[in-house]
């Protein structure tokens, strides 16, 4: 009787999801698709009012998403939308372009159909979402993409270190797909490397995966140097 206590104890499911866990789910939800946008204030009062939740609630989901980097607590102003640096633009991207070049390599490597089939899905409903300039529904079929990819690879390691880096990384997604010669050429080089990935050439998806960083680095940091300056250039209100 006692052992089937204790496995009952280990068994039983308690993982029921907490108000905490769904009010920061629906924040992380907001700013990934730019409805919260960087640097906007997040009023505790005004989130509490829209949401329906309590502040206790509002506060432990603002710690929860502050430690995945997406909050930032500023001195005067309290908790705001993160936003990103040149200088952590470009570590991002290093970053990224190492993991996800890998990602590519061995997605082409191990050559699963099904894999295959989940990138191309993706991307013919980033290609559709495109063609009618739906912003959302770019960010969506881009994020499915890349999920689609690192999961292909089939390394835990890599896809734990990755994730963080693309939730950032959204924070600038947002504008610069916004952008039409971006979206244009990103949606050039996403096909490379589903047709590397498809043809099972680990190097050339390797190679496109980096290249595809590198460009979306460039429009990025020049994306954050032009806000910079534009800033910089505004009149101030002293």
């Amino acid at each position: 009787m006692e052992r089937r206590s204790e496995l009952q104890s280990t068994l039983r499911i308690e993982d029921v999801p907490t108000v905490r866990a769904m009010v920061a789910q629906k924040l992380r939800e907001a700013i990934m698709s730019g409805t919260l946008k960087p640097g906007q204030r997040l009023v505790e009062r005004e989130l509490c009012e829209m949401m329906g939740v309590s502040r206790p609630s509002i506060r432990e989901a603002l710690r929860a998403l502050e430690a995945d980097g997406l909050v930032n607590t500023v001195p005067h102003r309290g908790p705001v939308v993160s936003t990103i640096s040149l200088e952590e633009a470009r570590q991002l991207y290093a970053a990224r372009a190492v993991l996800e070049g890998f990602a590519g390599r061995e997605c082409a490597r191990l050559h699963d159909p099904e894999v295959a089939r989940r990138i191309g899905e993706a991307l013919t409903r980033l290609k559709a979402a495109a063609a009618k300039q739906d912003l959302v529904g770019c960010l969506e079929a881009k994020t499915d993409f890349y999920a689609a990819l690192i999961a292909g690879c089939r390394n835990a390691f890599i896809e734990r270190m990755l994730k963080p880096l693309h939730d950032r990384i959204q924070l600038l997604r947002i504008t610069s797909m916004s952008q039409p010669k971006r979206i244009n050429k990103s949606l050039r080089e996403v096909t490379a490397i589903w047709r590397a990935i498809q043809s099972g050439d680990a190097d050339l998806a390797e190679r496109c995966c980096v290249d595809h960083i590198n460009a979306a680095a460039v429009a990025a940091l020049d994306m954050i140097e032009k806000s910079s300056a534009a800033k910089e250039a505004a009149p101030s209100d002293d």
